[in-house]
């Protein structure tokens, strides 16, 4: 019961702090139109919430990856509206590539875990 209730805190605050920071203006800086290690750090970023969600809410995996994908895309339009960070369907893609790489980890963890 403690640990659920405490990874959903976590859980919480992580997901806070993304948002944060994925809506707070930052300078323009001159990048390339595809630049891969902001594709890394969106996956990374996803990965983890991803994976802090499927342990606060181990009964509704399929409701937390559906939900971090809408949470991907809510990002991308929110930056879009606010005007000082730009929104790429490419970042939703780079969400996604980490909800399904912390789908995979899930699946091999508990595999491993039936296994032993």
């Amino acid at each position: 019961m403690y640990f659920s209730i405490f990874a959903k805190f976590i859980f919480a605050c992580v997901l806070t702090v993304v948002t944060v920071l994925a809506l707070l203006p930052v300078e323009m800086l001159t990048s390339p139109v595809f630049d891969w290690w902001d594709k890394a750090q969106h996956a990374l970023a996803f990965v983890v919430l991803s994976l802090l969600g499927f342990a606060a809410f181990p009964e509704r995996v399929r409701r937390v990856a559906l939900g971090m994908v809408l949470y991907g895309v809510a990002i991308e339009l929110a930056q879009l509206a606010l005007g000082w960070r730009l929104g790429e369907w490419q970042d939703v893609m780079a969400d996604s590539a980490g909800i399904l790489a912390a789908w995979s980890a899930r699946s091999l963890w508990l595999k491993w875990r039936v296994a032993t």
